[in-house]
């Protein structure tokens, strides 16, 4: 299969070009009748990938902005917009009410996801004032530059979700849309981005619209940020100095773009586009690696995933540190909404604690001959043995009941509750445990 074939395929042909139209004109017909209704000068304004037409065959999510005038302050924006979104939302075929910096509507229209969202009616970065205020200039700014190369992006984006490497969220940390729009638009085309992968890490900054020339102090501010950060690369967003678009990009999902472009540009393949499921057994795994697998599954709250992984991330992190500090060997971690993985060297470690301690002609050895029951003396010097759990799940649950491990806030008190497995996992995590053990989640070689 090659390039052509390949955008075949992702391509959108032209009978659902014109559902996708219709789908979009109806929409506006309804929001337009409700703002009518209202009273309210809004403009309804479509973003995102269909806006752009950037997108992907079969891939119709629809993001309708309604626009309120900046003369309207920021409560009544968030109150009348969600009033107004949830009038359009009754019409649809079913809607619920979601948050992100303020609330909006997310609906169904015949089989599409549709996302109803108040914003500001904004004409540059200074008058922007909520975080969703930018997609309208987003869409616009790709529109201006995109001259023909729509199909490159598509190519680049349908790369990126084959080798695991898309999606924005704070809980996958990978390339956006908008990235990857505003990479063919600066480089040119699908191959001559994968062929500035190295480029792009050493050269660190991207600015395609020379803010640093344009707005030099917040620019550079921008910068400063971003590189005490961190993250691999900085591409200032061409429609606002103050943004950096890849800055929930992570080293790992950047290494695997690093990594998958030279292999593609060495030994091209399509199956990097459309890769095979990566199946496995994971016993299979720990049997040959001889390590242990230790699993904590919860209920996590009523949240959003933008909100509760980071906190399990968070959370997993600070029990990995925990066990350390206790003698035991974390190999790995993972995690997701309901579960965190620890792979372990041993789940079980010696039952005493051999403590050194202070001269024992000091103040310092009279305490601690004090506060230990079992001391001797070693040359000048006292030690101690103590008693200690042994058993992996007897240290965790002590460590989970003391409540003595960095955890978000919002998930500590279902991970308390956690229950713990040894070697074995729900089947529904089967597959994830297969991922994490075999390192096939971020595997390049």
């Amino acid at each position: 299969m090659t390039l052509k074939e390949v955008l075949e395929s992702i391509k959108p042909k032209d009978e659902e070009r014109k559902k996708v139209k219709l789908i979009m004109d109806e929409l506006r017909g309804i929001a337009q009748e409700v703002i009518e209704e209202s009273g309210e000068e809004i403009e309804v304004k479509f973003v995102g990938s269909l806006a752009k037409d950037t997108y992907l065959s079969g891939d119709h999510d629809i993001d309708m902005f309604l626009a309120f005038p900046l003369s309207i302050p920021v409560e009544k924006l968030k109150s009348k917009g969600l009033e107004i979104a949830e009038s359009i939302g009754k019409r649809l075929e079913s809607y619920e009410i979601s948050y992100a910096e303020h609330p909006y509507v997310r609906g169904v229209y015949k089989g599409y996801q549709v996302d109803i969202v108040p914003c500001y009616n904004v004409r540059d970065w200074r008058e922007v004032r909520t975080a969703v205020d930018r997609s309208i200039l987003h869409t616009e700014w790709v529109l201006k530059n995109i001259k023909g190369k729509n199909d490159e992006v598509r190519l680049l984006k349908r790369f990126l979700k084959g080798i695991n490497a898309y999606g924005s969220e704070v809980y996958r940390r990978g390339f956006s849309g908008y990235l990857a729009e505003i990479l063919v638009i600066k480089f040119g085309s699908f191959l001559k981005v994968l062929e500035k992968a190295d480029f792009m890490l050493r050269q660190k900054i991207i600015d395609p619209e020379n803010w640093l020339k344009r707005e030099p102090e917040i620019a550079m501010k921008t910068v400063k940020r971003e590189i005490e950060e961190d993250k691999p690369i900085i591409v200032i967003d061409p429609v606002d100095p103050r943004r950096n678009v890849a800055a929930n990009l992570s080293w790992e999902r950047y290494g695997l773009f690093y990594f998958k472009a030279r292999e593609f540009l060495t030994k091209p393949s399509t199956e990097l586009f459309f890769p095979r499921d990566k199946k496995g057994n994971y016993l299979e795994v720990l049997r040959r690696k001889g390590t242990h697998l230790v699993t904590l599954t919860f209920e996590p709250p009523n949240l959003v995933d933008d909100i509760i992984i980071p906190q399990v991330e968070r959370t997993a992190k600070g029990l990995a540190r925990q066990l350390e500090l206790e003698g035991f060997r974390v190999l790995g971690i993972d995690y997701g909404r309901d579960f965190i993985f620890l792979e372990v060297e041993e789940i079980e470690r010696p039952r005493i604690k051999i403590k050194k301690g202070p001269l024992y002609f000091t103040h310092h050895g009279l305490r601690f001959f004090d506060k230990n029951d079992i001391v001797w003396i070693e040359g000048k010097e006292l030690a101690s043995e103590k008693s200690s759990l042994g058993f992996i799940v007897d240290v965790l649950e002590d460590i989970l009941r003391k409540g003595q491990f960095s955890a978000g806030k919002n998930v500590k008190d279902a991970i308390v509750g956690a229950n713990i497995i040894i070697d074995f996992v729900p089947k529904a995590l089967a597959q994830e445990a297969y991922l994490f053990l075999s390192r096939e989640k971020f595997r390049v070689k």
